[in-house]
């Protein structure tokens, strides 16, 4: 049987977490998006 790649919950929010879509300005406007949606943003 084979298992699933898993990914570390570090580097998995290192790379896709609240703060590192902070960083880049495509990663704001992606938050701005869901928020004018009206979305929660929780992003990991």
């Amino acid at each position: 049987m084979h298992y699933p790649h898993k990914i570390s919950k570090r580097h998995r929010v290192r790379h896709i977490g609240f703060r590192s879509r902070m960083r880049t300005s495509l990663g704001r406007k992606m938050i701005n998006r869901k928020r004018r949606v009206g979305r929660k943003v929780q992003v990991v």
